[in-house]
């Protein structure tokens, strides 16, 4: 498996990064694009790295927010084929409450409705493809992360704590273990590991990959959360955006080596 960082808050050679994530993956014989950061200076970085985003076999949006949904209709007049597949409880409904005033974070309004026929809702643990699942998170564990977070729906006239119903990870079967993608790990980065471990029994975790949602989190919380981590067996962790400069640095400070940045242009190889 091969993942190729397209987008990311931290430019390099000559790629500018913004605040987003945006990956290709080839795997096996599927090449498939998860997320697209917020503009399309993926589609930019794709095409100065040689990838030709037209041979994408489908596309997984990680959840509904703005930073990694609203480049995906470049992706999608540049691709007439690929499926984009979501979860069934995507909608273009998500704010961030912020000083007292609600702040709307999530898809540019209109692009489920005009792509309505390249989109693929999913719910429960999907397989989109040989070896490649989509899997969900409780609602339980999500709930808490958007209270954390003071993150809302908004449900007709009412406001509701996001559950991130709308958040799921890509995970990958290979012969070394599981590989997780999951951009922004909203529910809790060793929470996510263990879901997945409970989806796929007796499976090593190989490789944790995305952001973590740590740049607002006190130093006290991150180290409890890199040791749930380092609990859960994962042997490397790639991690950017969401992260945050200090909270990659405190990781790397507990793990070590086995913590890595993302950066726009860096090949994953597992």
């Amino acid at each position: 498996m091969r993942a190729t960082v397209l987008t990311d808050n931290t430019g390099n050679n000559g790629l500018a990064g913004e605040w987003g994530l945006s990956f290709y993956i080839e795997y096996r014989d599927q090449k498939i694009l998860l997320d697209a950061g917020q503009s399309g200076l993926f589609a930019e970085n794709a095409e100065k790295l040689g990838i030709d985003l037209a041979d994408t076999d489908y596309a997984v949006l990680s959840h509904a927010h703005y930073d990694h949904a609203d480049g995906m209709p470049v992706f999608l007049e540049k691709n007439r084929k690929a499926k984009l597949y979501v979860r069934e409880s995507c909608g273009e409904n998500c704010y961030d409450r912020k000083e007292g005033r609600m702040k709307y974070i999530g898809i540019k309004r209109g692009l489920l409705e005009a792509y309505k026929d390249r989109i693929t809702y999913v719910s429960g643990d999907c397989e989109p493809g040989g070896g490649v699942w989509l899997i969900s998170h409780s609602r339980e564990t999500m709930e808490e992360a958007g209270k954390r977070e003071h993150m809302y729906l908004k449900e007709g006239d009412e406001w509701a704590k996001d559950c991130f119903a709308h958040e799921q990870s890509l995970v990958f079967e290979e012969d070394s273990g599981l590989v997780i993608f999951n951009s922004c790990s909203h529910g809790g980065a060793a929470n996510i590991i263990s879901e997945v471990s409970a989806a796929f029994p007796g499976r090593k975790i190989r490789a944790m990959i995305g952001g973590f949602h740590l740049y607002n989190k006190s130093e006290q919380y991150v180290r409890a959360l890199t040791e749930k981590l380092r609990a859960t067996g994962v042997e490397e962790i790639y991690t950017g955006h969401c992260t945050g400069e200090e909270g990659y640095r405190i990781m790397r400070d507990v793990l070590g080596n086995m913590v890595h940045p993302l950066e726009v242009g860096l090949e994953i190889v597992l």
